[in-house]
């Protein structure tokens, strides 16, 4: 089956085309826009799918040497996201449906992190997936693929939030991981002592407003030729908490489940130090390659096509979900 895949819930325009598992054309545009503000401004995110969304398509149907009416089917990206980002897309997608005849799948975007491992690795299930990124942290056991239990969820900031938060409070670039992984490879983790929250909760939760607080007070304690001067000490230890936050929780999900396979999908999935300290857990890990851990339309497009060879389709009338959850 040919699937085209859609995804607008934030700052990416991406189109994805799809079949068998394979992909036959990717395209995805960065909002450069928000960079000086420090985090994505919502108008403007839905005025650029607007502009970028067409060509991108025309892009990928040339590139896959296809015309529209090869395809057949339609998936996008319906929540969680920006509401008016999520409208462009799937109003485009319910528009291209309808003129080709063809069904059309609204997809969980969540959903659609944990897909692109089905994509690149046969993977039994069940696994856990550790699903980390600017809106979002979850640790889920996926029993088969489309059924879920979400065993842990923030209760505040997700993690990618707290990275863009503390790059916002530290002056340094939008998005904030890719920012702050870059500077802490020159830094040391253990100079700066920053909380580590709820590591004995009792369940599987996360926090990390505790640990954002923690910088900005260290900041306005410290001379400004200090935090100059320690800028790579500060992001390094400010990594660390995060990660170990992530890892204490994940290990404790590992005990709990019995399952030694573990996916680690979403943005902050491409951050090394948290591969290599989920590595040293003793598991299987499953990652994909960076390009596929920040949002883009093709795992949108593998979970469409399982759904729509399943016989799984949505009508036409489906409505965005901007706080869609996984279960």
């Amino acid at each position: 089956m040919i699937v085209l895949g859609i995804e607008t819930s934030c700052d990416e325009t991406a189109v994805s085309i799809v079949s068998g598992r394979k992909v036959l054309s990717e395209k995805i545009y960065s909002q450069e826009v928000h960079a000086k503000y420090g985090g994505v401004v919502p108008e403007l995110a839905s005025r650029d799918h607007i502009k970028k969304l067409f060509p991108l398509t025309r892009e990928a149907f040339s590139d896959a040497g296809l015309a529209p009416q090869d395809i057949e089917g339609v998936a996008v990206s319906a929540g969680p996201g920006l509401p008016g980002a999520l409208l462009v897309g799937t109003t485009f997608a319910k528009g291209l449906a309808t003129a080709l005849n063809i069904p059309i799948i609204a997809i969980n975007h969540l959903e659609g992190h944990i897909f692109i491992i089905r994509l690149l690795y046969d993977l039994p299930t069940p696994f856990l997936a550790l699903l980390v990124s600017g809106g979002h942290t979850e640790l889920v056991l996926v029993k088969e693929w489309g059924e879920y239990d979400v065993l842990g969820t923030t209760r505040d900031d997700a993690a990618g939030e707290a990275f863009d938060k503390a790059a916002k409070a530290l002056g340094l670039p939008y998005p904030g991981g890719p920012s702050i992984e870059k500077l802490a490879k020159n830094g040391n983790p253990n100079a700066f002592e920053f909380p580590r929250a709820m590591l004995k909760s009792g369940d599987l939760d996360f926090s990390f407003s505790g640990l954002k607080t923690a910088l900005i007070n260290m900041l306005r304690k410290l001379k400004k030729n200090e935090v100059e001067n320690r800028l790579a000490d500060i992001a390094a230890s400010f990594q660390e908490a995060v990660v170990d936050s992530l890892i204490v929780k994940l290990a404790d999900a590992v005990k709990l489940t019995g399952t030694k396979n573990v996916a680690l999908v979403g943005g902050v999935a491409a951050n090394e130090r948290l591969r290599e300290k989920v590595s040293e857990l003793g598991v299987k890990l499953y990652a994909p390659p960076k390009k596929y851990c920040t949002d883009n339309a093709t795992m949108i497009a593998c979970a469409g096509e399982f759904y729509l060879e399943k016989g799984v389709s949505s009508p036409l009338t489906f409505s965005i979900k901007p706080n869609w959850g996984l279960q």
